[in-house]
């Protein structure tokens, strides 16, 4: 049983994701190690259609991914892709 916010729940919080490895692949594709050790691959080819992320269609801007704070991102933060998204949405890279 964990407390939050004065609300019990059963079991044992999740713990917070992290991606601790990236690297960008081609197609507009990441390689992510997360900090459970899983790696997934995630497709961001979907994205780039909206306005927030055009920039990513530059593949020169795309290829130069880091991490912050355990967040993937680009243009000195100014973009950013929420962990729980990744592993959710990303495959597993065994599968690919």
């Amino acid at each position: 049983m964990y407390i939050v916010d004065g609300i019990a729940y059963a079991g044992d919080p999740a713990p917070m994701m992290k991606v601790c490895g990236v690297r960008p692949l081609s197609g507009y594709r990441l390689w992510l190690r997360f900090n459970n050790e899983e790696v997934k691959i995630y497709d961001c080819t979907p994205l780039l259609n909206k306005s927030v992320f055009r920039p990513l269609a530059d593949e020169s801007v795309f290829r130069s991914v880091y991490l912050d704070y355990g967040v993937p991102v680009w243009n000195g933060g100014e973009i950013d892709i929420a962990p729980e998204e990744l592993y959710e949405k990303g495959i597993p890279a065994e599968s690919e």
